[in-house]
């Protein structure tokens, strides 16, 4: 084992534990393959079973567990979360990730371990999209359910005080939702930006309820937090899948169109 890695094969529960609190507490990349259980306690609450996955908690705090298929993590936490990792009585390791705003717990049970790792990782290159801000805005007019199921384009463009609203429109429930959209990890900044925006919109519809969402690849560090205490959201979207979308569909077609004929 060398300090940028450390790595069990087949490790039992006990040398896994401390593998795992080790990286954690050294603030490594940590990757488990194995047999799990997940449960998660929040806004909702749900339980998966047995099954063998792999779980990874990045230096940021994040957790995701996904299954040996699809791209999404069947749960994950966002950055920021606190870690707790024990052996049960049971003979478990439980991994435990706690999420203060909102409130939220994911809990992850192995039986079974076949892999335990941990990286020191240096990654300070930067990132490069596949797609224009304003390729992605074209692609949710296109489909808006690659926002959210339900979300109907208004306008795009839309000039308020501030600026240009991105895209404008409503949601299920009938709230106004202005959306800001970044191609590379939003800053603190472009949450000011989102709320400004919100706060135009609130001024010319006061009986109206107003939804501010940034949406972006990813946040930058502290991002998160300056976007819960102002009551913002955040979706994230890969430009890249905007781009595929927009390749596979109306390639020469014009933005107003897009608006007209979801009028129509």
């Amino acid at each position: 084992m060398s300090e940028q890695f450390s790595s069990l094969i087949n490790p039992g529960i006990d040398e896994a534990c401390e593998l795992v609190k080790q990286g954690i507490e050294r603030k490594r990349v940590v990757l488990i393959v194995g047999s799990c259980k997940v449960e998660y306690m929040g806004r909702a609450s749900s339980t998966l079973d047995f099954g063998e996955r792999i779980l990874i908690i990045k230096v940021d705090g994040s957790i995701q567990i996904h299954r040996p298929w699809d791209v999404t993590p069947v749960n994950w936490q966002p950055p920021g979360c606190i870690f707790h990792v024990e052996v049960t009585e049971d003979g478990l390791l439980k991994i435990r990730a706690v999420r203060r705003r909102p409130h939220e717990i994911v809990d992850v049970f192995f039986k079974r371990i076949y892999l335990a790792s941990t990286f020191s990782l240096l990654d300070e290159a930067e990132f490069s999209m596949y797609a224009s801000e304003e390729d992605m805005q074209k692609a949710i007019i296109v489909e808006p359910s690659l926002f959210e199921e339900g979300f109907k384009v208004i306008s795009y463009e839309k000039p308020v005080e501030p600026g240009f609203i991105d895209l404008y429109g409503i949601d299920s429930t009938g709230r106004f939702v202005v959306i800001e959209l970044k191609r590379r990890p939003a800053d603190r900044n472009a949450v000011i930006q989102l709320a400004r925006y919100v706060e135009e919109v609130k001024k010319r519809s006061p009986y109206r309820s107003v939804r501010g969402v940034l949406v972006a690849p990813d946040l930058h560090k502290g991002a998160q937090t300056l976007l819960e205490s102002l009551g913002l959201e955040f979706k994230r979207l890969d430009p890249k899948k905007c781009s595929e979308i927009l390749k596979s569909r109306f390639k020469k077609t014009k933005l107003t169109d897009f608006i007209l004929k979801g009028r129509s």
